[in-house]
C-alpha cells in the first residue's frame, strides 16, 4: 500500500539569519514555518503539526532545552522530531540535548549541505514511520472487521494451528460445543468437537483433521452430531479447509458449521406426513404402495402368500352425518385402533380413504389363516364403540385378494380386493368376500360399459325411447313415458338396470338426464302442436334434484323449445323425496308453481310415507309393475293395488299403472278405477318417429 507523505518542518531560532540559513539548507524538503518567539511555539505546533522541528538551543529568556521538555509533553496526534542547532561547544551539551528526546545536533556556524543531508534522512525516517503506523492501523483494523465476522456469523467457526490445536472459536461455536476461547486454546479440535454418527453414535473423525492431511477443502460425513460439552447434542452440517500464508503453506485449518436439527426435525415430519395419515397415524396410499411392493417382491418363488383386505365401515356416511365429523373422525381412530389390537406387528394397516382401511399380511401359510383374520376382524366389531359415552354398533365389509392365486401384481390385487368387498356389501354387508374369476369377469363388463356411457354422453348418443299412456275408458293414448337408451358397439340395447345405476355411481347422471329432458322436450313440443293434450313424462334421479341447477335447468329447456309446462311431467321416486327433505320440497314446489305436474314412480316399493305425500305437491302415483304382473294371482299384491288407487282417489291425485302386458290386467285396473295404464300389451317404448305413428295410427 503506498502513502502519500507531505512533510511539515518548523525552525524556531531568535535570530532571523540563522533562520534563513537553515530555510535554504531544507528548501523544497517540505512546507517550512518558523519563529523567533519562542513563547508562541508550543500553540504553533498544536496548530501546524510539524513533523521535524529545528530547534536553537540558546535564546535568550527561554533555552531550547525547556522547550524540547515542554513541547515533549504534549498530546499530539503524532510523535516530534527534535534536530538541535547551537553554537555552543561544551562536550554534554549534545548528550543532553539527544537524552530530551532530540534526534540530531547541528553545530553553528551552519554547513547548509551537511544539515540538508541530515534533515533529509530523518524526514525518510519519519516518512518510513508513518507508513508503518498507517499500515499497522490498517492491518489492525481488518483484523478487527475479521474478529467482528466471525463472531456474528450466524454459523460455528473453529480454527487450529497445524497440529489440530484451537487457536479461535466464535460466539457460536462456544454456544454449540460449550467450551470458551480461552478454555479451548491449545486443545485439541476432537476434545473441543466431539462428533459422532447420529445412528450408532460411533466416534467420527474431524474435518480439520482430512483438511491439514489431505491439503483440501473437505465436508462433514452425513447423519453427524456435535456432543456439547455440556450434553447438548446438535445435528450439524460441515465443512473444513487449509489455511495458507501468501506462498502457500499451511499454518492452520478452519471449520464452519451451522446446527440442523431443526430442518433434520422437519424432514423427518414431512416424511411422516407425506407417508402417513393425518387422523390415525396409520400408512396412507404411498406407504402402503411400498409395503405391497416390497411384499412381493420377497415372496417371489416362495410358498408363502401374500393377502389383502379391503376393510369398509358399513353406512358410514350416514353415521358421520348423525355424528357430526368430530365424532366421525373419533370413531375412526378407535377403528383402526381395534383393526391393529387384532393383527401382529409384521402386518400392516393402511387408511386409504375416509372409511377404507386395507390390511397386508404378509408370509400367509394358507387361505384358511387369511379367511381365519378376516373371520376375526368381522366379529370384533361386534363389540359396540363408545363415543361421547354413547355406544354404537357397526359392521364392516372386507374383500380379500390373494397373491399369487388370483394375481401378482400390487395395482391388479388392490382393484380384486376393492371388487370382492363390493360384493361382500351387495351380499348384506358385515361379510368377507374373496375374489373369483365371477368378479373378474363382472369387473370388466363395468369396465366397458362404463367406457361405453361416457363415449355415448361425450359424443351425445343416448337413444329416447316414448311408451305410450293410455286411458282405458276410451283406448285413447294421453301421453308418453320418455325412457333413457344406450345402445353398445354390436348396436344392441344395455339394459337400464345396468347403465342408470352405473351413472348414478359415476356421477354421470346430471348429463344423463340433460340429456333425455332436453330429447323430451323436443318431441313434447312436437306432439303439442296437434292440439291434444299429450303429456309427457321423464324420470328425475335424486342426484338430479339434488343439483342447485336443477329448477333451472327445468325452465331453460322449456324456453329452448317454447314448451308449455303443462305438456311436462316430472317422475321421482320415493328415495329421491326423503334424501334433503327440505331441499328436495323446496325445489318441487317451484317447479309445480311453473306448471309442471310431479309424479311419484314406483309407488309402493320405497319408504311409503304418507307424510310425505301432504308435504311435496304430488299430482300423480304411478303404481309398480311389481305389483301389477302379480295381482292376478297374488291377493296381496292385488290388495296393494287396491289401497293405492284408494288412496289416490282419497288425495284426489291421479294414478298411472305400469307393466301391463295382459288383457285381463287391463280389465282387472279399469275395474278397479285405475283409469291410465302403460306398458307391453299396448306398445313398448318405439323411438321418435314411431311414437308420432302412433298418434295417427290408433288404436291399432
Amino acid at each position: 500500500m503506498e502513502f502519500t507523505f507531505e512533510s511539515r518542518i518548523l525552525i524556531v531560532d531568535d535570530e532571523l539569519s540563522s533562520i534563513l540559513v537553515l530555510e535554504k539548507a531544507v528548501e523544497g524538503l517540505g512546507e517550512v514555518r518558523y519563529s523567533t518567539n519562542p513563547k508562541e511555539v508550543p500553540q504553533l505546533v498544536q496548530e501546524y503539526l510539524p513533523h521535524l522541528i529545528i530547534l536553537d538551543i540558546d535564546m535568550g529568556d527561554k533555552s531550547g532545552l525547556d522547550l524540547c521538555k515542554e513541547l515533549m509533553l504534549m498530546h499530539l496526534p503524532h510523535s516530534l522530531t527534535v534536530m538541535f542547532v547551537t553554537s555552543h561547544q561544551e562536550p554534554d551539551l549534545e548528550y543532553f540535548s539527544l537524552k530530551l528526546g532530540a534526534v540530531d545536533y547541528i553545530t553553528k556556524p551552519v554547513n547548509i549541505k551537511n544539515t540538508r543531508m541530515r534533515v533529509s534522512q530523518q524526514l525518510n525516517i519519519i516518512n518510513y514511520q508513518t507508513q508503518l503506523e498507517n499500515i499497522s492501523r490498517v492491518l489492525h483494523r481488518e483484523k478487527e472487521m475479521l474478529q467482528t465476522t466471525l463472531k456474528s456469523i450466524g454459523d460455528g467457526v473453529v480454527a487450529t494451528d497445524t497440529e489440530g490445536r484451537v487457536t479461535f472459536l466464535n460466539p457460536i461455536a462456544e454456544r454449540m460445543t460449550g467450551w470458551t476461547e480461552k478454555e479451548a486454546k491449545g486443545r485439541t479440535i476432537e476434545e473441543v468437537m466431539e462428533l459422532r454418527d447420529a445412528t450408532s453414535q460411533a466416534t467420527q473423525i474431524n474435518p480439520i483433521r482430512l483438511a491439514l492431511q489431505e491439503e483440501r477443502i473437505v465436508g462433514m460425513a452425513l447423519n453427524c452430531q456435535l456432543h456439547g460439552r455440556e450434553g447438548q447434542i446438535y445435528r450439524v452440517e460441515d465443512s473444513a479447509a487449509p489455511i495458507r500464508d501468501e506462498n502457500g503453506n499451511i499454518n492452520g485449518a478452519i471449520i464452519v458449521f451451522h446446527d440442523i436439527s431443526e430442518s433434520v426435525a422437519m424432514a423427518v415430519k414431512m416424511t411422516y406426513l407425506a407417508n402417513n395419515d393425518q387422523l390415525t397415524g396409520l400408512p396412507n396410499r404411498i406407504l402402503l404402495h411400498d409395503r405391497i411392493s416390497h411384499a412381493l417382491k420377497a415372496a417371489e418363488g416362495g410358498k408363502t402368500l401374500t393377502a389383502i383386505l379391503m376393510i369398509d365401515i358399513d353406512h358410514f356416511k350416514y353415521i358421520n352425518d348423525s355424528l357430526g365429523h368430530a365424532s366421525g373422525d373419533a370413531l375412526i381412530k378407535k377403528v383402526a385402533k381395534r383393526i391393529e389390537s387384532l393383527i401382529s406387528p409384521s402386518s400392516t394397516l393402511a387408511r386409504i380413504g375416509g372409511d377404507e382401511f386395507v390390511l397386508m399380511l404378509e408370509k400367509c401359510s394358507s387361505v384358511a389363516y387369511v379367511a381365519g383374520i378376516a373371520s376375526n376382524l368381522i366379529a370384533s366389531f361386534k363389540e359396540p364403540f363408545l363415543i361421547d359415552e354413547t355406544e354404537y354398533k357397526i359392521t364392516v365389509s372386507i374383500g380379500v385378494s390373494i397373491s399369487p392365486l388370483d394375481a401378482t401384481v400390487e395395482e391388479t390385487m388392490m382393484r380384486h380386493a376393492d371388487v370382492a368387498m363390493y360384493r361382500a356389501k351387495n351380499l348384506g354387508r358385515n361379510n368377507v368376500c374373496f375374489f373369483s374369476e365371477e368378479l373378474e369377469n363382472a369387473l370388466l363388463k363395468r369396465h366397458n360399459l362404463e367406457q361405453l356411457l361416457r363415449d355415448s354422453l361425450d359424443k351425445g348418443n343416448i337413444d329416447v325411447f316414448f311408451q305410450p299412456q293410455v286411458e282405458l275408458t276410451n283406448k285413447k293414448i294421453c301421453g308418453f313415458e320418455a325412457l333413457a337408451r344406450l345402445k353398445n358397439e354390436e348396436g344392441d340395447f344395455v339394459s337400464p338396470a345396468e347403465f342408470i345405476p352405473l351413472a348414478e355411481e359415476l356421477g354421470l347422471i346430471n348429463r344423463l338426464g340433460s340429456i333425455v329432458l332436453k330429447k323430451s322436450c323436443a318431441f313434447a313440443k312436437r306432439i303439442s302442436e296437434s292440439q291434444l293434450n299429450y303429456k309427457v313424462s321423464v324420470n328425475v334421479s335424486a342426484m338430479q334434484i339434488n343439483s342447485n341447477t336443477f329448477v333451472e335447468e327445468v325452465a331453460d329447456c322449456l324456453e329452448q323449445f317454447d314448451l308449455q309446462s303443462r305438456y311436462l311431467e316430472l317422475e321421482v321416486t320415493e328415495s329421491a323425496l326423503v334424501n334433503d327433505f327440505s331441499s328436495t320440497q323446496h325445489k318441487l314446489k317451484a317447479l309445480s308453481t311453473m306448471g309442471l305436474s310431479i309424479a311419484i314412480d314406483d309407488f309402493g316399493t320405497g319408504y311409503s310415507s304418507l307424510s310425505y305425500l301432504k308435504a311435496f305437491p304430488i299430482h300423480v302415483l304411478k303404481i309398480d309393475q311389481s305389483f301389477v304382473k302379480d295381482m292376478l294371482n297374488d291377493e296381496q299384491s292385488l290388495g296393494i293395488v287396491r289401497t293405492i288407487i284408494l288412496l289416490a282417489k282419497s288425495l284426489k291425485l291421479n294414478l298411472v299403472a305400469e307393466g301391463v302386458e295382459q288383457l285381463q290386467q287391463a280389465d282387472m285396473l279399469k275395474e278397479l278405477s285405475c283409469n291410465i295404464v302403460q306398458g307391453y300389451y299396448f306398445s313398448r317404448p318405439v323411438v321418435e318417429q314411431e311414437a308420432i305413428a302412433l298418434l295417427s295410427d290408433w288404436p291399432r
